[in-house]
């Protein structure tokens, strides 16, 4: 078990924000249902959550500041402080805010502890061609889906029975609609195509993983299903591109209201998609606070 005090870092608001589909609260809280904002200080009791990604298992629980992230020092430092970023001063972020810019600066409050976790390009790829004309509830479960059917089975240290994010190779073989049975709909051909691009070289996800996000935004966009916005998730939540700043509906509706000039992207140069963040977040789940 290793613990840390972190400032900036909130389990529950990473969970919430629309950008990773295979994290979850394991335990049982009022706040569980519901978009409320519990600030770096979180409730009395502190939270569990479980986190999946790619074929690692992952159980932390947080009070505040004060994690536990239950694994070796080994796997933390080999992978989970890269993961959840933790090696980046949230805080540099947060103070460069324009101070006159209230409505992003009620944004970041809400949101002060949102990270963009580092997380892996190939399975951000199939989590954000399921995101298309989808909710988070369905996107959770089609990927629970598709990996209890074709991802590999394992056993965490705790007992806990998990399933591995499939490879491509597991999926490139299939019928375009046979991720159906998955519910992922007319998103099935896109998934199975992407794996076919990948497994035949096509695709080359070590190439693109090492380009800027200018190339890497282009490669993508070749793949069968992927636009402008999904390509910009990808970018920013596997590539971890922080320039990258994916507009959907609840960002358009927040550049319509505050940003009729659009976005200061100069102000925020290189790190435009931290505040993205901030803004997706705040308006999924925290402007009926200041209604």
């Amino acid at each position: 078990m290793v613990e840390k005090e972190i400032r900036h870092f909130s389990l529950e608001q990473i969970c919430r924000s629309g950008q990773c589909f295979r994290m979850e609260n394991i335990e049982e809280h009022e706040s569980t249902d519901s978009c409320e904002n519990t600030g770096e200080h979180g409730n009395a009791g502190g939270h569990v959550y479980r986190i999946l990604a790619g074929d690692k298992y992952l159980k932390v629980w947080q009070n505040g500041s004060l994690c536990r992230f239950y694994c070796s020092e080994e796997a933390f430092e080999q992978f989970w402080k890269d993961y959840f970023d933790l090696e980046n001063d949230y805080g540099a972020y947060i103070e460069k805010a324009n101070p006159n810019d209230a409505y992003l600066n009620r944004a970041i409050a809400f949101g002060s502890g949102m990270r963009i976790l580092r997380q892996d390009l190939w399975e951000m790829i199939v989590s954000f061609l399921i995101s298309q004309q989808n909710n988070i509830v369905r996107i959770r479960r089609c990927i629970s889906n598709i990996c209890g059917k074709y991802g590999e089975k394992r056993e965490a240290e705790d007992g806990v029975i998990y399933y591995t994010f499939p490879q491509p190779e597991a999926l490139a073989g299939l019928p375009e609609d046979a991720l159906k049975e998955c519910n992922l709909g007319y998103r099935s051909k896109y998934v199975v195509r992407a794996a076919r691009s990948v497994v035949t070289g096509e695709f080359d996800l070590e190439a693109v993983g090492s380009m800027s996000y200018r190339k890497a935004k282009e490669e993508l966009l070749k793949l069968f299903g992927v636009g402008e916005k999904v390509a910009d998730c990808i970018c920013l939540f596997g590539l971890h591109h922080l320039q990258a700043f994916p507009m959907d509906t609840h960002i358009k509706q927040a550049m319509a209201e505050h940003y009729k000039r659009g976005f200061p992207n100069r102000r925020y140069r290189g790190f435009q998609g931290v505040m993205q963040q901030y803004i997706f977040y705040y308006e999924l789940c925290g402007k009926k606070e200041y209604i």
